[in-house]
């Protein structure tokens, strides 16, 4: 099985250990943008080997409550973002891949 409640950023710390991650911190800003509207819930599609679980361990490590993610995003779009602090790790999060 594995953790669906607060799942940690071990995942998006792998990814971003790799030779090829390219910085996708700009949907975060998005969802945060859209928090507490009419639009905050999003549809993430993509195209079968698009990176939806990489977009999905990312977002799981930036609002995971029970991490420290702020040294994983440092470099990344999103920390020079107005909102990145506001959101980083202050809620409980649900991880479902399917």
């Amino acid at each position: 099985m594995g953790n669906y409640l607060n799942p940690g950023n071990k995942a998006f710390q792998r990814t971003i250990n790799s030779k090829i991650y390219v910085d996708k911190t700009g949907f975060i800003q998005y969802c945060n943008s859209v928090m507490d509207t009419a639009q905050e819930f999003i549809c993430m599609s993509r195209p079968r080997r698009f990176g939806k679980s990489v977009t999905a361990n990312m977002l799981a490590a930036y609002y995971d409550r029970e991490c420290d993610s702020k040294e994983l995003f440092q470099h990344f779009k999103i920390a020079f973002e107005e909102s990145y602090l506001e959101h980083l790790n202050r809620y409980d999060v649900i991880f479902l891949n399917m």
